[in-house]
């Protein structure tokens, strides 16, 4: 995947924003991707589940996990500039940071209910504050937003085309914290409307406010319209366990801290990495690419509440896997 991040440039930016945090003579970080395709497509989960050892994934979330929190409390500015592709993990380096500049190249989207996971690298948390249920949609179902979309979803908190990029990033080399937002709007153009998921604004409200993932799709098969049926033929390829997992994490995080939503991430990971729900989609979408999951428990309605429940158990256990 293009940028995707591995345990090893997890441990890079980590490094570089400790040491950075540190010195007075720096106000301002930013953060693009290399090349001009992505800024970062996501995890490098082929890596953490090939060899389908517990830690290697735990300890890669673990860590993933510190660097996006690092990221959301970091002292000085944080510029991401989020060109290109921006999934999952690429979400995580950029959605925290207190600057985030969106182009007309930008394509976001956090697909992880597809391979058996959930949204995480604090996704419960920022998916959770987005206009609602507008995230519990963007969550559930994985949808792409391109370009503007995102500026009017507020993902991003500025809007500019490629075209000006290479000044912008001149200008914020040459910037300090006072002058830094001066700068994104002297670059900034009017996001284009219309926002792509205003026609489908009732349909969404309505049905992703549904109480359960079985309500959702109940509502969606009852609307009847063509982007409806679509929404539900979908979500009926992903996990039922991540689908319902995802669903009680973005029910619940309006109520938690930024660190008590990164809390309940970790926990509900270690979770669905030792049901084998992730190693399968992961093997079945990017490594076999057979696009023929087999989810367990296979339909929604075999998610049960014991099931659930193990997800969200304070586990002195847990903690004991990490390095």
């Amino acid at each position: 995947a293009l940028n995707a991040i591995n345990e090893n440039m997890v441990q890079q930016i980590s490094c570089k924003l400790v040491e950075w945090r540190g010195r007075e003579d720096l106000e301002v970080v930013c953060i693009e991707g290399a090349g001009t395709k992505a800024f970062c497509a996501g995890g490098d989960v082929v890596s953490i589940t090939k060899e389908q050892v517990e830690s290697v994934a735990l300890n890669f979330f673990h860590d993933e996990f510190q660097m996006n929190h690092m990221i959301g409390t970091y002292p000085k500015v944080y510029v991401a500039l989020i060109h290109g592709i921006t999934m999952g993990g690429g979400v995580g380096l950029s959605v925290h940071g207190k600057y985030r500049v969106a182009t007309d190249k930008s394509l976001y989207a956090m697909p992880e209910t597809a391979i058996g996971y959930f949204p995480d690298v604090g996704g419960s948390y920022f998916l959770s504050r987005l206009p609602q249920p507008y995230g519990m949609f963007l969550g559930l179902t994985g949808h792409r937003l391109r370009g503007a979309d995102l500026k009017h979803m507020g993902i991003a908190t500025h809007y500019t085309t490629a075209e000006k990029l290479p000044a912008l990033k001149a200008d914020i080399l040459t910037s300090d914290r006072s002058s830094i937002g001066d700068i994104l709007q002297k670059h900034e153009v009017e996001a284009p409307a219309p926002f792509s998921l205003d026609p489908h604004e009732s349909l969404i409200k309505h049905c992703f406010s549904a109480d359960s993932v079985a309500g959702i799709l109940s509502r969606l098969e009852q609307d009847g319209s063509d982007f409806a049926l679509k929404l539900v033929k979908s979500l009926q390829r992903m996990s039922p366990r991540s689908l319902v997992i995802t669903h009680r994490l973005l029910s619940i995080a309006p109520s938690k801290s930024y660190e008590e939503c990164f809390a309940m991430e970790f926990r509900a990971a270690h979770q669905i990495v030792r049901s084998g729900e992730f190693t399968e989609g992961v093997r079945a979408l990017l490594v076999d690419k057979d696009n023929a999951p087999v989810w367990n428990p296979a339909k929604i309605e075999e998610v049960t509440e014991e099931m659930v429940e193990e997800y969200f158990k304070e586990s002195p256990a847990v903690m004991a896997t990490l390095r």
